[in-house]
């Protein structure tokens, strides 16, 4: 997870202060999350160059030679294994269902994105459970050699009918897995009952997003992100983690998010971006520009909050609270 300029927000101050994107917003930069130029120390692999380079084999999680398999796994239709995560009340009582997507260089345990403050009433009042998942080639998840935009989602509707979460879930994607959220709506909209994006990472090139905003904003990007990666969410190898992630988030896409149709369009389910305007790692200028462009996305801006907005106090219990209000 990346770190961000973050500020103690109450509950109170986030709903007064969350409201409509500015209609006349000036460039701010952003930073995007990722940068290829801005964690060459990650020694990631650049995509013009990816023809000719020959990664590792990856070191598989049960493999001779790989890391010991540790945490719970279903197996895929594909042969695949997924690690997964369970917060909340036991699954014959659960009446909300969520999944979380974690970012770039994390794993399932940032599941505490949500859970680190999430009120232990409103989560056994309410019946909720959480479920939190290692992305393909992530933690101990099998790595996806046919990775694609669109796989992920086709991974975490498998994952949910392996799990027995029924015929609807909701999601919530933080960074580069609320980017993620987007191809859940392009591609499983059925199977879902809301979505909440938390400064979700975006693509410059999405053909919807205007070139002069991408530049403008994209020079005024830090010259170097920090990154806290920890040791076992690249365990397998960086190339089938850290660079795939990269190539595939930042590459060419096969739907641009910024001309999805309301998944919901009959109000039976609702999808939130939450973004503060002082995040230095996602900035706020090109999610303005999506929630003007989408109007039946509920955005909510949140003054003075960074990167980490989630972990302030009361966030978690906000945000779970308005998804589930629908």
């Amino acid at each position: 997870m990346a770190v961000g300029t973050s500020r103690k927000i109450s509950a109170a101050s986030a709903r007064a202060h969350t409201r409509k994107p500015k209609r006349k917003a000036s460039v701010a930069g952003f930073s995007g999350h990722i940068f290829l130029d801005s964690i060459n120390t990650q020694s990631v692999v650049v995509v013009s160059n990816t023809e000719a380079t020959r990664p590792p084999p990856p070191k598989t999680c049960g493999s001779p030679d790989g890391p010991p398999i540790t945490a719970s796994r279903i197996q895929l239709n594909d042969g695949r294994h997924l690690a997964y995560k369970e917060y909340g009340v036991p699954k014959d009582e659960a009446k909300y269902k969520i999944i979380f997507i974690h970012g770039f260089g994390c794993c399932r345990h940032d599941i505490s994105v949500i859970t680190s403050n999430l009120s232990p009433d409103l989560v056994e009042s309410q019946g909720i459970r959480i479920v939190s998942f290692d992305r393909a080639g992530y933690g101990e998840s099998d790595p996806n050699p046919k990775q694609t935009v669109k796989s992920t989602a086709f991974d975490i509707e498998e994952l949910a009918d392996k799990l027995g979460l029924g015929s609807k879930f909701y999601l919530v994607g933080f960074s580069m897995g609320g980017q993620l959220v987007w191809t859940c709506l392009k591609y499983i909209p059925h199977r879902l009952a809301g979505a909440a994006l938390l400064t979700p990472v975006v693509n410059y090139w999405w053909p919807g997003l205007p070139s002069n905003l991408t530049k403008e904003a994209y020079d005024q990007q830090p010259p170097q992100d920090q990154w806290a990666v920890r040791a076992q969410v690249r365990q397998q190898g960086d190339f089938v983690s850290l660079h795939r992630d990269l190539m595939i988030g930042f590459g060419t896409w096969e739907f641009d998010p910024t001309g999805l149709e309301n998944p919901f369009s009959e109000s039976e389910g609702s999808v939130h971006l939450w973004q503060g305007d002082d995040d230095k790692l996602v900035l706020v200028t090109p999610q303005r520009y999506i929630a003007q462009k989408l109007p039946w996305i509920q955005y909510h801006e949140l003054p003075g909050a960074g990167h980490l907005f989630p972990y302030a106090d009361g966030m978690a219990d906000l945000i779970i609270k308005t998804l589930l209000a629908g």
